[in-house]
């Protein structure tokens, strides 16, 4: 098809699924279940933390969190003692552990108490025309206190080659516009156009056949690639077209 034909098909599909449908089997719902800005923060950030694999079992293990948590993210990130610490020991989604998540609480409450909160960090150091040294420059701050090593791998660096797809999805959450009660877009100190889609094995194979993407690892060089085919479409919002690919991959098995 024609670049005008894929952009008609593609602006369809971002209508579809750009709706609060979309969130009954998305982890997003999990933030939208809070009013709070700081706890939607916090519950995106840390259930975007924990979205790799079965759909229902992040969204089953996001709510256990929020749970351990006392349904109070912010509260309890800032007010939080070493024996609450404790009581997110049983916790396990995969790889990521109790351990992981009582560093997160703790290195959180240093980025509220320390460097203006998760849109502070993220909004003091973007640059020109992407979040990608963003994101970098979040992991050093967010491990700069004492850490097992392991805790590291489960935020994605993309100046070391991840394409860190979490990261981007959390940080679509949180700037685009809110518009069709999906997005949050209370961020607005980041222009949407700087996003990049959150590229993982569904957007990867959609955009391949739809001869947006001809890398075929789904990596930070991917990621720039399918960014620059989707800000033609769009240079404003070209993170919407998420929606699409993520839509044609998971529920139309395009």
């Amino acid at each position: 098809m024609t670049k005008a034909e894929l952009k008609d098909f593609l602006d369809a599909k971002v209508q579809e699924y750009n709706h609060p449908k979309f969130l009954e089997d998305d982890p997003l719902q999990i933030p939208h279940r809070f009013i709070q800005k700081e706890d939607i923060e916090i519950s995106a950030f840390l259930t975007a933390t924990i979205a790799w694999g079965n759909r229902k079992s992040i969204i089953n293990n996001a709510s256990r969190l929020m749970e351990l948590l006392d349904n109070a993210p912010y509260d309890f990130v800032c007010h939080h003692t070493e024996e609450d610490l404790d009581k997110l020991a049983p916790f396990v989604h995969r790889t990521f552990n109790g351990s992981d998540l009582g560093y997160f609480v703790t290195s959180l409450k240093n980025i509220y108490t320390n460097h203006g909160g998760l849109e502070g960090v993220f909004t003091q150091h973007q640059t020109v025309d992407s979040m990608q040294g963003s994101i970098s420059r979040f992991k050093e701050l967010f491990f700069e206190l004492e850490h097992e090593q392991r805790t590291t791998k489960h935020i994605s660096d993309p100046t070391k080659g991840s394409a860190a797809k979490r990261i981007n999805m959390f940080l679509r959450w949180m700037v685009r516009d809110n518009s069709t009660g999906v997005d949050f877009g209370f961020w607005k100190g980041i222009d949407p156009a700087k996003l990049s889609c959150p590229l993982d094995v569904h957007s990867g194979n959609v955009a391949r056949k739809l001869k947006l993407l001809k890398r075929k690892q789904n990596d930070a060089k991917a990621l720039q690639e399918l960014d620059n085919s989707l800000r033609k479409l769009d240079a404003s919002d070209p993170v919407k077209y998420d929606f699409a690919l993520f839509g044609l991959g998971v529920f139309e098995k395009f």
